[in-house]
């Protein structure tokens, strides 16, 4: 074994201490789902109800750390200097206006981390073995994916715990996540066992539009009980709020769009609390 391998292997303390984070891959590999939206909107909510949380920008285009106010020359040090330069969460984490929630910014670095990671050792688990180190100080950790299955996408499915997929409630809703569930499936082979599906979330839904409801009636006879209960609807407010650098939620916390993703973060953890029941229950 070289040295290069046991710096990857979390010890006792790490394990500990990451077995108490959940982390959570918000991933679809297309775009305009409303991935980054979700990621900084349940964030935000679970921030509120008192959860320390940490979003990782995974994204290249960085929209989740505009979403939060924060420019492209206001960040330093972010996620490709967490997956290359062997620097803890700790050294790169920027602290939001929200309280309890923190944020690992993208930078334009990490546009070229995909070629990077092509010959790099134990390229799949870099960003696994990064919050391996510091995911003592968080309840959950949920990591905005680039809208594509690529290497920074593994990374994150290698490092999660599970994955929550927005989908927007469009005719070609269920195109392409074929592929998706095969590379989850890939993954689970070969890298990380116990990846699950933690959710999928239904996006941009019109009531007026009656194609919402049948494709949304597909996706929950595709998914089953892993669909949400509670839809994303379309909203002007949700599109308005990160040309403001706000989440919804602090942009307008009455419309239809912050009240939604209000009940998606109650629907998300009351869900966490019952897998941490059924666990204990089961090891009892």
């Amino acid at each position: 074994m070289t040295q290069d391998d046991t710096d990857t292997i979390p010890n006792s303390d790490e394990q500990q201490a990451r077995a108490q984070c959940r982390v959570i891959a918000v991933v679809n590999q297309k775009g305009g789902v409303g991935k980054t939206t979700t990621t900084v909107n349940l964030a935000t909510a679970m921030a509120a109800v008192g959860k320390r949380v940490l979003v990782v920008d995974a994204d290249p285009q960085g929209n989740a750390s505009t979403g939060f106010g924060l420019s492209r020359a206001d960040r330093g040090l972010g996620s490709y200097e967490l997956m290359f330069d062997g620097m803890s969460v700790e050294d790169v984490v920027t602290q939001t206006p929200i309280p309890g929630l923190a944020i690992i910014t993208s930078s334009a670095d990490l546009a070229g981390a995909e070629i990077q990671l092509v010959n790099s050792e134990q390229r799949e688990s870099r960003m696994s073995a990064a919050l391996n180190r510091s995911a003592k100080d968080y309840d959950f950790i949920l990591i905005d994916c680039p809208p594509s299955l690529n290497l920074i996408t593994l990374n994150a499915l290698v490092a999660a715990d599970a994955l929550l997929v927005p989908l927007q409630v469009e005719f070609y809703a269920l195109e392409g996540i074929s592929s998706l569930l095969q590379t989850v499936e890939a993954v689970r082979n070969r890298f990380n066992p116990d990846l699950e599906i933690q959710g999928v979330v239904l996006t941009m839904f019109d009531k007026r539009n009656g194609l919402s409801e049948a494709v949304a009636s597909d996706v929950r006879a595709f998914f089953g009980p892993q669909v949400y209960e509670t839809v994303i609807p379309r909203n002007v407010r949700v599109s308005e709020a990160p040309s403001h650098g706000k989440p919804v939620l602090l942009y307008d916390l009455k419309c239809p769009g912050s009240r939604s993703y209000m009940h998606l973060a109650s629907e998300f953890l009351r869900r966490e609390a019952e897998r941490a029941e059924a666990i204990a229950a089961a090891a009892a």
